[in-house]
């Protein structure tokens, strides 16, 4: 009689030391309200190792949820899918282990389709579980459902170098590439597929937000007033970017960032031109206040892919500059972020997206916003 409860006794403590192994495995901010619930009843306490997801779910319900319907299921003994589904948990996350959860579990896609193909998606590793999880909430929520099975497929591709603090911006060219009869969607050059990997991603996504800054900044009316006037010189035409679309124009062909500038022009600090000769853009040309000088000088002027301008054609540029009467010429500057963006762009830009979410976010307010535009 000694000896089984000795064995016993052992088997118990075995256990109760497993369990303890496996409830020290979760976040340390949750870890006591883990415990507290898993010590309930021996049921629930099991499901630290079938389902941590569904203990953790439990411990830390979502608002306007009540947890002792399914704690009460658990203890009577239903199965995991039951009790998942009670939850509104998708079973798909019963492969996580504990470590995945850092915050509390929002709702998450479950298809059968996802269901399957998230299953050859998910972390390798329990140390990029959490950020695994919660890139693919964020998706799910930012973006659709597609997005969320993509960023995990991309995130277990290459952990450590997922770009995670550009997951707002990639989600939002996520969601308008798949919205063709949106603004949004027209300003995209290249949109998402979904077998595109991530750095051909960002790299999309980076070009999009340059353009949504430049319309922004800009919005749908020209430049009134570019200081100079078109001209030529030496055989060279110089030609206004007056415009969002001739700017962005000019930036394709000659394959540079000059849709960066629209900060810069919205201050009223520099103006763009396009040096061509027969109809064929040779150069980008800008022009610009520097320092205390009050008067436009050329401060960069390079042709195709920022390659060198030869010689002659920066003695054309300053024949040209020089034709003008510069001492008459209106430059006055704005300070820096006094210009106010486009409220028209920015709400045309945007509306559709509020709508499809029904709200609209604080980091994507109905008012024009340069931190916002600044933080995608």
């Amino acid at each position: 009689m000694t000896i089984h409860l000795s064995l016993a006794s052992r088997r118990e403590a075995a256990h109760a030391d497993m369990l303890e192994r496996r409830l020290r495995r979760y976040h340390p901010r949750f870890r006591g309200a883990v415990r507290a619930l898993a010590l309930r009843h021996a049921r629930i306490a099991d499901l630290a190792a079938s389902f941590p997801a569904l203990l953790f779910a439990l411990a830390v319900p979502r608002p306007a949820c009540d947890p002792a319907r399914v704690i009460a299921c658990v203890i009577d003994g239903c199965s995991l899918a039951e009790a998942a589904a009670a939850a509104d948990l998708p079973m798909w996350l019963r492969k996580l282990p504990p470590e995945a959860f850092v915050r509390r579990i929002e709702r998450l896609p479950d298809g059968q389709l996802f269901r399957r193909q998230i299953a050859n998606h998910l972390p390798r590793s329990p140390k990029h579980a959490s950020a695994w999880l919660h890139c693919v909430t964020d998706a799910a929520a930012l973006a659709h459902e597609p997005a969320a099975l993509w960023i995990a497929r991309e995130f277990v591709r290459e952990p450590r170098r997922f770009p995670s603090a550009r997951l707002r911006l990639i989600c939002l060219w996520l969601w308008f590439s798949m919205q063709p009869a949106t603004f949004g969607h027209d300003l995209i050059k290249r949109p998402w597929t979904s077998d595109m990997h991530m750095v051909a991603a960002v790299a999309a996504a980076y070009e999009w937000s340059m353009t949504i800054a430049l319309h922004s900044h800009l919005g749908r009316a020209p430049i009134a007033d570019m200081w100079l006037e078109p001209g030529q010189a030496a055989g060279y035409d110089f030609v206004p970017l007056n415009s969002v679309s001739a700017i962005a124009d000019e930036a394709e062909a000659m394959r540079n960032c000059l849709k960066t500038y629209g900060y810069s022009l919205a201050h009223n600090r520099s103006r763009l031109w396009s040096v061509r000769r027969n109809g064929e853009r040779i150069a980008t040309l800008r022009v610009a206040i520097m320092h205390r000088d009050p008067i436009p000088k050329i401060v960069e002027l390079e042709g195709a892919g920022n390659t060198k301008a030869p010689r002659e054609l920066w003695w054309a540029a300053r024949q040209w500059l020089q034709s003008h009467d510069l001492l008459q010429l209106d430059t006055q500057q704005r300070g820096w972020d006094t210009a106010p963006l486009d409220s028209a762009t920015w709400r045309s830009l945007w509306r559709p997206y509020w709508l499809a979410k029904r709200r609209i976010p604080e980091w994507l307010p109905i008012g024009p916003s340069r931190d916002a535009l600044e933080a995608l």
